[in-house]
């Protein structure tokens, strides 16, 4: 039987790279997809979404447009992304994409699946956790509808990723769009797993990774794929920061997490300055468990082998 995963993700090159490659992993049912117009805009996030199910023929997987807007915004150079990711030749002469405002609001989406769904799901979430929050909140009960939780997010024993003002750099971006649903959500005490930059660290997008993808380019994902990883080596200035893979770190671990060790955390999170969505082990936190390590070699010869799908 196959797992039921309801994606949420924020529309960047890495999000719209880990929706590729969930739409890869035939031993997952998905049930939906919802976008955070956080590092993203959401009109042309939503659009390469679209376009992504288009390739990969599974347009009737429904998508959900984020309407909340977050606490601490995202830099626009970013959040632009999108629009060169629909300029790709793969992808700019396919079907128009439907109206971004026709799509149901995401929280109502992420209700609707829950409550449809056959068992319970796992919940992806490689970017900020808002939606989900504000889907529990309306319908609390269904909590019980969710086997687990990955989440993207957080930094521990590492420094964070946000370098802006009033900050002191210790948190880690999905965690500071919206710090104070940060915290809701660990305090749901939901199977939370955290994929922070402690472990996504270990995993830079090399170009000696991107070698190896180029090798498959006869395979139409891998081509896509590398066209879009490309983006990546300008995307964020290395004086500044090094692109990792983040969020598809995050959606590996729903079908390889023997790859990965784990270990139990009581988590708290600031939701004020300096520190906002800073996670940090607290005795007196909530239970969550923490990704710890990776078997980085075979993470990524499990990537190269699911874009030759």
């Amino acid at each position: 039987m196959r797992k039921l995963v309801l994606m949420d993700h924020d529309g960047g090159v890495d999000d719209l790279l880990s929706q590729l490659l969930l739409l890869t992993m035939q031993e997952i049912e998905l049930l939906g997809i919802t976008v955070t117009p956080a590092d993203c805009f959401i009109e042309p996030a939503l659009e390469s979404s679209y376009k992504l199910l288009q390739v990969t023929q599974k347009e009737h997987i429904p998508l959900g447009r984020g309407e909340y807007y977050g606490i601490n915004a995202f830099p626009s150079e970013w959040r632009a992304r999108p629009e060169v990711i629909n300029a790709l030749p793969m992808l700019i002469n396919l079907p128009r994409a439907p109206d971004p405002y026709t799509y149901p609001a995401a929280v109502d989406l992420i209700v609707k699946k829950l409550m449809q769904a056959s068992g319970t799901v796992q919940i992806l979430l490689t970017g900020p956790c808002s939606n989900l929050v504000f889907a529990l909140e309306k319908q609390p009960e269904l909590k019980n509808k969710i086997a687990q939780v990955v989440w993207m997010a957080g930094a521990f024993d590492v420094p964070g990723n946000v370098q802006t003002y009033q900050h002191n750099g210790t948190a880690e971006w999905n965690a500071f769009w919206d710090p104070i649903s940060t915290q809701k959500l660990v305090a749901l005490q939901l199977p939370l797993v955290f994929v922070p930059l402690d472990v996504t660290n270990h995993v830079p997008v090399t170009k000696s990774f991107l070698s190896r993808l180029a090798a498959q380019l006869s395979y139409p994902l891998s081509h896509l794929a590398g066209q879009m990883w490309a983006m990546t080596i300008d995307t964020i200035p290395s004086y500044h920061y090094v692109y990792y893979m983040w969020d598809i770190l995050a959606t590996s671990f729903l079908l390889i997490p023997q790859a990965f060790t784990t270990k139990p955390v009581q988590v708290n999170v600031s939701t004020r300055p300096p520190n906002a969505g800073q996670t940090y082990v607290d005795e007196h936190g909530w239970t969550a468990t923490r990704v710890t390590g990776v078997d980085i070699a075979s993470f990524y010869e499990f990537i190269l082998t699911q874009f030759k799908k």
